[in-house]
């Protein structure tokens, strides 16, 4: 069984909203064989809390365009790791640490991935951090001692 074209439909939506808040990293991995309950893990990384916000917010708000709402949304408080549930698709926005921490690709990794357009996988970071800070929750994992 593989993800339905909603669901792969709405997946591309949601990158799409999370590269235009200059997300990073964005994969969507079709789990519609593991789980049950969705057929499409989005994943994409925010450089700081302001800017997982953000991202959050943008693809809250193109989903519910394309005609989608979430049926549950956890973490926006914090902001680190925020999970919207959109039924057939399930996004997550991490913070850059945390990412590297839960590791969802190496936990996932059976998982075929589903194709990205080009403006929809993300960028590297860097203009993200000039558009949103570098500060203390840039994403980088510094060791005691180590300059900026």
């Amino acid at each position: 069984m593989t993800a339905s074209p909603r669901a792969v439909e709405l997946a591309v939506v949601a990158a799409r909203a999370a590269s235009d808040r200059k997300a990073q990293e964005i994969i969507a991995l079709d789990v519609s064989d593991q789980l049950v309950l969705t057929d499409v893990f989005l994943i994409a990384s925010g450089t700081n809390e302001r800017q997982v916000s953000a991202i959050v917010d943008a693809v809250e708000e193109a989903m519910f365009l394309a005609g989608s709402k979430p049926i549950r949304r956890e973490g926006k408080a914090q902001a680190r790791w925020v999970l919207l549930d959109f039924g057939e698709v399930v996004v997550h926005v991490q913070h850059a640490e945390d990412r590297v921490y839960y590791a969802l690709e190496r936990l996932w990794k059976d998982c075929p991935a589903v194709e990205l357009p080009e403006d929809a996988r993300g960028g590297d970071g860097a203009t993200a951090a000039a558009e949103y800070g570098d500060g203390e929750g840039d994403g980088a994992i510094r060791l005691a001692g180590d300059e900026r």
